[in-house]
C-alpha cells in the first residue's frame, strides 16, 4: 500500500492573467501623446524584470507608466511592491527597515536616495527581443502578495496591508462595473493621485491592467496640467482625483476637454463642491468609499444620493464601535471604525461617523467630522481641521484642538462664529491659524504632522 505525500495532494495555485483582455494591440497607457500598446508594455516589463534584484522593492516611480512597468516587473519576479504612505525619506526608511534586504526603484535621480536605490534606465533605451513582445502573456498566482500598502497615518501610525493579485482582480471587478455603468464599456483615465496610494493603485494601475483601459502616464497637479493631460487621451475620458485637487480645478476657472465622469476619494466630498464640479465640467461625479485595508467597496453620486451603494458581493455588519466589511477581495472580514446604518435590504448604507471621531463631553455628543464641517462653513476659512488630543485633563476629558487657514481672520472671530454653530463644550482650545495644512499627495492630514503644527510657538 503506497502513501501519496501530502505535497502531491495540494491543489495547484490558481493562476490569473496579468492583463485583460489579451489583445496585444490594445492601449495600456498614453505617454507624450502617443499610445503604448500591450505588446510593447510587456516587452518593457520583461526587460526591466531581468535587471532587478530578487527582493521586495519600494516602488518610487513618479511617471505612472514607469510605475506600471516596475510594478509588473517586480510582480512577475515573484516579489512584492512596497508602497509607503508617502515618498518622504523618513516614510521610505521606515518601510525599508521593516523589510531587511529590500531595495528601492525609481525613474529619477534623487538627491537623498534611499539605500540600495535602483534607477531605471529610460524605457526607450531598454533593449529586448522584438519576438518576445508577442510571447506568452504572464500569469500570476492568485495568492501572490504583489503589494503591501500603508495607511496614511491620519489616525495614527501607518499600518501595513498585504494585497494579493487575486484580491486586486476581485476589487477591480467592482470598480470597473461601477464606471462602465456611468460611462460605457470603453474609456481612458487621467489621474491626479499617485499610484503608490491604494486609491491610485486601484484606479490608475490595476484598472488599466485588468480593465482594458488606457491611462495617462503623468500625474498632473496644476489645473493647466490636468487640462493638457485630458487633451492627450481620447474620449470618453474619466478624471480620477480628490476633493483637494477638484477644488483647485473649480476655483481656477480653467476649461477642460469634455469628460465623461469624475471620480473622487480619499476624503469626504463636500456637496457644494460636487455640485459646482458637475455644473462646471458637465460630467457626473462619482464618489468612492473604501480604505487601504479593504480597497473600494461602495460608491455614490453625492449630488443625487446621500446613501452609498455597495458593490456586488459586499456585505456590511454594523457593530457598536464600527462596521465589519465582507467583500470578494477580502480573505476574511475586516472591521472599520465607520459607523453606518443600512437600508434597501442591506444594499445601501449611510455613514453616521467614525467611532474614533465620536466625542462625549459633559453628557453631550458630537463628531469631529461635523465640527470640522462647521469650521469650514465659516466665511473666510479656506481650510481647517478639528481634532482631539490624546492627553486628558484631571477628569480624563481630552481636549479638542483646531487648525485653520483663514487669511484676514483672527482666532477670536472664528471662535465667536463657532459659538453660534456648536455647543460651547466642543469649542476647540487651542485654535491655531496657519498658512497651510500639512496635506499629503492625496489631501489627507497625517496626525503626526498636525500635532507638530499645534506644538509650534
Amino acid at each position: 500500500m503506497s502513501i501519496v505525500p501530502d505535497i502531491c495532494q495540494r491543489e495547484a495555485p490558481e493562476l490569473l492573467p496579468l492583463l485583460h483582455p489579451t489583445d496585444p494591440s490594445r492601449v495600456v497607457a498614453w505617454r507624450d501623446g502617443k499610445p503604448i500598446q500591450a505588446r510593447l508594455f510587456l516587452a518593457h516589463v520583461r526587460a526591466v524584470a531581468a535587471l532587478l534584484p530578487a527582493a521586495a522593492a519600494v516602488n518610487l516611480c513618479e511617471d505612472r507608466y514607469a510605475f506600471l512597468v516596475a510594478f509588473c516587473a517586480i510582480a512577475i519576479r515573484g516579489q512584492i511592491n512596497l508602497l509607503p504612505s508617502s515618498r518622504a525619506p523618513q516614510a521610505v526608511d521606515e518601510v525599508m527597515q521593516a523589510y531587511p534586504g529590500c531595495y528601492a526603484v525609481g525613474d529619477m535621480d534623487l538627491a537623498l536616495a534611499p539605500p540600495r536605490y535602483q534607477r531605471l534606465l529610460p524605457l526607450d533605451a531598454l533593449s529586448f527581443d522584438a519576438a518576445e513582445a508577442d510571447g506568452a502573456w504572464p500569469l500570476l498566482a492568485a495568492d501572490h502578495v504583489v503589494a503591501i500598502g500603508y495607511t496614511s497615518g491620519s489616525t495614527g501610525i501607518p499600518s501595513a496591508n498585504r494585497k494579493t493579485w487575486g484580491s486586486f482582480v476581485a476589487s477591480n471587478a467592482g470598480n470597473l462595473a461601477m464606471l462602465r455603468a456611468v460611462v460605457g464599456e470603453r474609456f481612458d483615465l487621467v489621474a491626479t493621485v499617485p499610484p503608490q496610494h491604494m486609491y491610485g493603485m486601484e484606479l490608475s494601475v490595476v484598472m488599466p491592467l485588468l480593465g482594458g483601459v488606457g491611462v495617462h502616464a503623468g500625474r498632473p497637479f496644476f489645473p493647466a496640467d490636468v487640462a493638457a493631460a485630458l487633451a492627450n487621451v481620447p474620449a470618453p475620458r474619466v478624471l480620477v482625483t480628490t476633493p483637494v485637487h477638484l477644488r483647485a480645478l473649480v476655483d481656477s476657472g480653467i476649461a477642460l476637454p469634455q469628460i465623461a465622469a469624475i471620480v473622487s476619494a480619499t476624503a469626504p466630498m463636500p456637496l457644494e463642491l460636487a455640485r459646482a464640479a458637475e455644473q462646471r465640467f458637465g460630467a457626473p461625479l462619482q464618489e468612492m468609499f473604501g480604505s487601504t485595508e479593504t480597497c473600494v467597496f461602495a460608491s455614490r453620486r453625492p449630488t443625487v444620493d446621500e446613501d452609498w451603494l455597495l458593490y456586488d458581493g459586499v456585505t456590511l455588519h454594523p457593530q457598536p464601535d464600527g462596521t465589519t466589511v465582507d467583500a470578494p477581495q477580502l480573505s476574511a472580514p475586516i472591521a472599520l471604525a465607520d459607523i453606518v446604518s443600512l437600508s434597501d435590504n442591506g444594499r445601501r448604507f449611510r455613514l453616521r461617523g467614525r467611532h474614533a471621531d465620536m466625542l462625549e463631553i459633559a453628557g453631550k455628543r458630537a463628531s469631529l467630522a461635523d465640527l470640522t464641517r462647521r469650521l469650514l462653513a465659516i466665511p473666510g476659512v479656506l481650510d481647517g481641521v478639528v481634532m482631539q488630543l490624546a492627553d486628558g485633563d484631571t477628569l480624563g476629558v481630552h481636549r479638542i484642538a483646531a487648525l485653520a487657514v483663514a487669511p484676514g481672520l483672527d482666532e477670536q472671530r472664528i471662535l465667536d462664529a463657532l459659538r453660534h454653530a456648536i455647543d460651547p463644550v466642543f469649542l476647540p482650545r487651542p485654535l491655531r491659524l496657519v498658512e497651510a495644512l500639512p496635506r499629503n499627495e492625496t489631501g489627507k492630514l497625517p496626525r503626526a504632522a498636525l500635532l507638530e503644527l499645534l506644538q509650534r510657538d
